[in-house]
């Protein structure tokens, strides 16, 4: 199955309910086919953006949705020919599976033989054929997730819209279910909005992440762009782990607690920095960095805790900065708390902030 698809515009959206303003007037381009992922915070707008563009809600005067050149602002959602997939799924419980992802076929009195088979092709894609006429009390949690996304895919919508669709799922299925999406909605070729606060699944998902805060967007771009060159402090703290080194600038190096890292080439650095005693601050994440010969290395600490996680080990180290650093090496390391280390950062990975 391959789906029509549409690109989103949205322009000066904001939103007011009862004289507060949730959402800052933003500007969005969502390309034909691809998957967005509005990733943030509770509260931060992810999900009001999702429901203006279904048609849930109305932007504020000003504001104004098109799917492509279709101006569908005042449209309600059931002229929009958007799918849609709630955190509750909100199946029929009276219904079987089938009888579930052909309601809204059934609803718009499509033919019987060609309902039948749309819904015959979704079970397949699904992996539900053999669950077809159970009940939908019956399913795990994975299958009903399966069975609402179907039930959205049958009207063949333009615009996909997933809000927190794996929340209520324990965390192994959640993976599971998330590379599935990954594989299908690549197949599918859809137009997808997709609203989660789990970076692991903006990450896995995103064609493009939008990071948002406070009622207005922090950094749209790539996974990788958004990771490894975050925009501000807030998207940095966000999304994975990230450490900071803070200290002087002397001869383009940042001098901290525990030795000095060089500082031309850090990324989002300004190109006059001058020797100075103010205080400043470089980023780097946790597997940027790497255990070296205390002797000849970049920082000294000593180990304050490690936590084994399987393929990799987190190490606290105290005394080579301000903070404690975070650091991530190959998961067979063993190392006792105290131990002195010396700890060398990749030149292109500090990131400087504002």
């Amino acid at each position: 199955m391959k789906l029509a698809s549409v690109p989103i515009t949205l322009t000066q959206c904001a939103k007011t309910f009862r004289g507060t303003r949730v959402l800052e007037p933003l500007d969005l381009q969502i390309d034909a086919g691809e998957t967005l992922v509005l990733l943030g915070p509770s509260g931060c707008g992810k999900t009001t953006t999702l429901r203006m563009i279904a048609g849930l809600e109305t932007p504020d005067a000003g504001g104004r949705v098109a799917f492509g050149d279709e101006d569908v602002t005042a449209l309600p959602i059931e002229r929009r020919q958007v799918g849609m997939v709630f955190q509750s799924y909100a199946l029929f419980p009276n219904l079987t599976v089938r009888g579930n992802i052909g309601y809204g076929l059934k609803i718009r009195r499509v033919a019987a033989a060609t309902l039948r088979e749309r819904v015959d092709e979704l079970l397949a894609m699904m992996r539900l054929t053999d669950h077809a006429d159970k009940p939908i009390d019956q399913l795990s949690g994975g299958q009903r997730q399966r069975v609402a996304l179907a039930r959205a895919l049958a009207l063949q919508p333009r615009v996909l819209l997933l809000d927190e669709p794996l929340t209520a799922l324990d965390a192994r299925l959640r993976d599971a279910l998330r590379s599935e999406m990954n594989t299908l909605l690549r197949n599918l070729g859809v137009t997808t909005v997709y609203v989660t606060h789990d970076q692991a699944e903006a990450m896995e998902l995103g064609d493009r992440i939008v990071v948002m805060g406070a009622g207005r967007i922090e950094q749209i771009g790539t996974p990788r762009d958004i990771y490894y060159r975050p925009a501000n402090r807030t998207v940095a703290q966000f999304v994975g782990t990230i450490n900071r080194l803070a200290g002087e600038w002397r001869d383009g190096m940042l001098m901290t607690t525990g030795g000095a890292v060089p500082a031309a080439r850090a990324q989002g650095a300004a190109s006059d920095r001058t020797s100075g005693s103010a205080t400043r601050e470089l980023f780097f994440r946790p597997e940027d960095a790497f255990l070296a010969d205390p002797a000849h290395a970049q920082l000294r600490g000593t180990i304050e805790g490690t936590s084994f996680l399987g393929e990799r080990t987190r190490l606290t180290i105290g005394g080579a900065a301000p903070d404690a650093l975070i650091v991530d090496v190959a998961g067979r390391i063993e190392l006792a708390r105290g131990t002195p280390v010396g700890l060398s950062i990749a030149q292109d990975a500090l990131i400087a902030l504002t």
